[in-house]
């Protein structure tokens, strides 16, 4: 079981990360993408200041693990995550996101930003990257981990099923994809449009290790990363996180047109207020 303290500190870190997304939000002139952002933020969270072996001053550290944002319109969320663990300076971020020669654009670059393994942004394309990262570190005896977060949209790629099916005949027991299941596209709910489910069944079908958790509680995320199976264990591991959109924001919640958007000064009060509330409620009994 998670520690409760440990559990205590992340969903701080979380709330922190929320805060600074609201914020940068109510700055920029134009559209963040704050639907999944938020609901992908929980896990970011556990991944860089609690699971993976990353250090900012040592960014090529060879035994590090390595992480790609499959999903790279959430890219905001990494780049505020990661500024909370020190690879990134927060103000910089505000005062320059979207503009002309700014390192921080709507999708990653690793040009631009030493820490990011690679550029991202055209969906489909992250699980055939990191299988063959991990393949890459199987075959060096290397001892690293490969995460890959993938948005449940995406999923509808094919190249995402290639990746798949390689990465279990593979054997590639390093390496672990997470699926922001918030069971939303840009402009639909994923049901309505591409029949997804059984959604976890598709995936063990495929010869992969299949954990389910609830991706907004952070115990749950601290469980399913803290229980992963040995690098050399030969199965991947899918992790899918059943999220919300939007999620701690009640006027953003499963709400299609919050895919991306921008805030109000009124607007983001009210967020504010909500992820404040929302976070109160989690550290009752703490």
């Amino acid at each position: 079981m998670a520690d409760k303290k440990e559990v205590a500190r992340l969903e701080d870190l979380a709330y922190q990360a929320r805060c600074n997304l609201i914020k940068l939000c109510g700055a920029y002139s134009g559209n963040i993408h704050m639907g999944g952002d938020l609901s992908m933020i929980d896990v970011l969270t556990c991944l860089y200041h609690h699971t993976m072996n990353v250090d900012p001053k040592d960014i090529q550290m060879p035994t590090r693990d390595r992480f790609i944002l499959s999903k790279g319109h959430g890219a905001v969320c990494m780049y505020i995550v990661m500024a909370l663990r020190g690879f990134f300076d927060y103000d910089e971020i505000v005062r320059t996101y979207g503009k002309l020669d700014s390192a921080y654009g709507q999708h990653p670059c690793k040009v631009r930003l030493p820490g990011v393994e690679t550029s991202t942004g055209s969906l489909g394309h992250g699980l055939a990257i990191c299988v063959g990262l991990a393949a890459a570190a199987k075959t060096a005896g290397a001892k690293h981990r490969v995460f890959c977060m993938m948005g449940d949209g995406e999923t509808c790629e094919g190249s995402v099923w290639e990746a798949a099916i390689n990465g279990h005949a593979l054997g590639l027991g390093n390496l672990v994809g997470i699926v922001d299941r918030n069971k939303q596209l840009m402009t639909s709910f994923s049901e309505d449009s591409v029949k997804l489910e059984p959604y976890a069944d598709k995936w063990r079908a495929f010869g992969w290790n299949v954990v389910e958790i609830n991706g907004n509680d952070m115990e749950q995320v601290v469980d399913a990363l803290d229980s992963l199976p040995p690098v050399d264990s030969g199965v991947p591991t899918l992790i899918v996180a059943n999220t919300v959109k939007g999620n701690g924001v009640s006027f953003m919640e499963k709400q299609v047109k919050w895919h991306c958007g921008s805030l109000t000064p009124q607007d983001m009060e009210r967020a504010l207020a909500d992820v404040t509330a929302a976070h109160a409620k989690e550290m009752e009994g703490v």
